[in-house]
C-alpha cells in the first residue's frame, strides 16, 4: 500500500531534503525513523527537493508499506512526533492511491522568500536583511513578467539532470507584512536553485541597478550567468504543495 506523509521542517541543521553520503538531511532522518517504528526498510520519495538550510511549512512524501489501520497511522504519527528532532514536525499519515505520487502528482507548489526590511532580533534567523531602500512597484512589474509558460534557464543552477528548463508560473508578486517584505511565487514546477536566483534578480530592480526591461532581457537571453546571485537559502519556505486528492 501506499502512503503519504505530510510534515514541516526547519532545514537550517540540515543539508537539505534529500538524503546524501556523510551529511545529515530530513530524508535521511525520517527514513531512519519510519523504519525503527515500522520494522522495515523505508524509501521515502519527496515532492522535491530542498537545499541546504531551506525550511518547509508544508512537504509531502510517500512511501510503501503492507496495509496499516487508520489508527496505525495515528499511532505512527505520535510516535515520531516523540522521536524525531525539534525541527521536524509530522502532520499526518494517510493512506493514498498507488498512482498517486509525491513528485510527479503535484499540481503545484508555492514558495515565500522573507526579507527584512529593518531590524529585528526575532527575524534574522529566517529573513534576509536588506539596507537599500527598494522600488516594490518595479519588482512588482518585473514579477509580472515570470508568469506562464516559459523557459526559465537564466534562474537554474548549470549542469543538472533535468530534460528541460520550461516551468508555468502561475503567481509571483511581492507584498510589505509589517517590518518583511515578502516574495510568493507558484508553479507546476521549479528548477535547481530557481527561486533563490529569482529573488537576487528582482532585488537589482528593486535597488535600481537594472531596469524592468533589463529584467525581461535576462529571462529571454536564458543565461544564468547575466542574473543576479543567488540570495541565501535561511530565509526561503517551501510554503505548500497542491494535489487532487480523491
Amino acid at each position: 500500500m501506499r502512503y503519504f506523509i505530510e510534515l514541516a521542517y526547519n532545514g537550517t541543521p540540515f543539508f537539505g531534503w534529500q538524503r546524501q553520503p556523510h551529511q545529515i538531511t530530513v530524508q535521511e532522518v525520517l527514513e531512519d525513523a519510519l523504519a525503527l517504528f515500522l520494522k522495515d526498510k523505508i524509501e521515502l520519495t519527496g515532492c522535491g527537493r530542498t537545499d541546504t538550510g531551506v525550511h518547509a511549512k508544508q512537504y509531502f512524501a510517500h512511501f510503501e508499506h503492507d496495509a496499516l489501520t487508520n489508527s496505525d497511522c495515528d499511532k505512527l504519527q505520535h510516535k515520531l512526533n516523540s522521536f524525531l528532532p525539534k525541527e521536524i514536525f509530522v502532520y499526518r499519515i494517510f493512506q493514498v492511491d498507488d498512482e498517486l505520487h509525491a513528485r510527479f502528482s503535484a499540481l503545484h507548489r508555492t514558495y515565500k522568500y522573507y526579507v527584512a526590511t529593518s531590524k529585528n532580533p526575532f527575524h534574522f534567523p529566517v529573513t534576509y536583511r536588506v539596507y537599500e531602500k527598494l522600488d516594490i512597484k518595479a519588482m512588482n512589474i518585473a514579477a509580472g513578467l515570470l508568469l506562464g509558460n516559459q523557459d526559465f534557464t537564466s534562474f537554474s543552477k548549470l549542469h543538472t539532470d533535468v530534460n528541460n528548463n520550461f516551468c508555468e508560473v502561475k503567481a509571483a508578486y511581492w507584498e510589505q507584512q509589517d517590518e518583511q517584505l515578502v516574495f510568493t511565487i507558484t508553479a507546476n514546477r521549479f528548477l535547481r536553485n530557481m527561486v533563490r536566483a529569482i529573488v537576487g534578480t528582482l532585488l537589482w530592480v528593486g535597488k535600481g541597478k537594472i531596469s524592468v526591461e533589463d529584467f525581461q532581457n535576462i529571462i529571454n537571453q536564458k543565461d544564468r550567468c547575466e542574473a543576479g546571485v543567488s540570495v541565501p537559502a535561511h530565509a526561503l519556505f517551501l510554503e505548500g504543495v497542491n494535489y487532487q486528492f480523491k
